[in-house]
């Protein structure tokens, strides 16, 4: 007999599975999976989350309405870092217990976020696209030697970009409202306030959680050097989409690689359709590694609750 059940949408599990899930039903827990590679709707969710003790969450929206509707609820587990999707002070007043998985996506995003960054400053795209179309277009590219990253949040993936950027001889410019005591040994980083960052920054990539108000905004693009390009696989709302398109156009910004959105698929707005921005599918912690080890800590995460 069934301890209870478990519902799982993370797409990629939902779809394929994943060998990290047997160790729910090997405590005997029933694992529903009736949206294969899609993401629930909140109606979607209604019909089926109050019937089951765990759940195994992906990026879907997880208003209080859905919240409030599931009594027998025990935890809501996150393969990934962020819950900004989740409505916490329901969860919290339902009792229900929020977890995530620190650290298992890092490598990829930061992989990921320097990826985008060269594709950026060597126009990797669009040349690809031009050769193909039979065209031999040579656009002058950037080396990054000596050149000054600015990077906004020093968690985990933060310091990954930072590792990676030193190594390949960057200077960092970083500002996270608590400095990490990680990097005080690295002589290539400086901590500085964000308007130093934005000022003296070749490339500007963001690691840090959304707030009241977008990073890179009308105000915050006046302080940005001169050519400089942005790179944004944390949260859309940290971009002002109009007012960085203003600044792309009018050649303040020379580029902008993003791999989060509000919604999936996202909304083609002028920004996205630009010439100058490099647009990826949430494929920051989409990676065999960053997948495996994000499966196996949620699903530990949701035993520890249930069990």
């Amino acid at each position: 007999m069934s301890k209870g059940k478990i519902l799982i949408t993370p797409r990629s599990m939902s779809k394929n599975g994943h060998p990290g899930l047997a160790a729910l039903t090997n405590a005997g827990y029933e694992l529903l999976t009736p949206f294969p590679g899609k993401m629930p709707t909140e109606e979607e969710l209604l019909s089926i989350l109050p019937q089951c003790a765990g759940f195994l969450a992906g990026v879907e929206k997880i208003s209080s309405k859905v919240i409030e509707a599931c009594p027998d609820l025990k935890v809501i587990s996150r393969n990934g870092v962020g819950i900004d999707n989740v409505d916490r002070e329901s969860a919290e007043k339902m009792g229900i217990a929020l977890k995530v998985t620190p650290g298992a996506n890092s490598r990829g995003v930061a992989e990921l976020t320097i990826g985008l960054m060269f594709s950026l400053i060597r126009a990797i795209p669009q040349v690809n696209s031009s050769v193909k179309s039979g065209k031999w277009e040579r656009p002058k590219g950037m080396e990054i030697l000596g050149k000054t990253l600015g990077v906004i949040g020093t968690g985990m993936i933060g310091r990954e970009v930072i590792s990676m950027a030193t190594g390949m001889g960057m200077k960092v410019l970083a500002y996270d409202l608590y400095p990490s005591d990680l990097l005080k040994d690295n002589e290539a980083v400086k901590y500085a306030p964000l308007e130093e960052v934005l000022a003296g920054s070749d490339i500007i990539t963001l690691h840090c959680p959304a707030g009241d108000k977008p990073v890179i905004g009308n105000e915050t693009l006046k302080l940005m050097k001169e050519g400089a390009w942005v790179v944004n696989t944390a949260r859309s709302a940290l971009v002002d989409d109009a007012a960085l398109l203003t600044a792309i156009e009018e050649g303040k910004v020379s580029g902008y690689a993003v791999d989060a959105f509000d919604s999936e698929p996202p909304e083609l707005n002028g920004l996205l359709r630009n010439d100058k921005v490099l647009t990826t599918a949430h494929i920051g912690g989409f990676t065999a590694e960053s997948v495996d080890r994000a499966t196996r800590a949620a699903v530990a995460n949701i035993l520890a609750v249930l069990e």
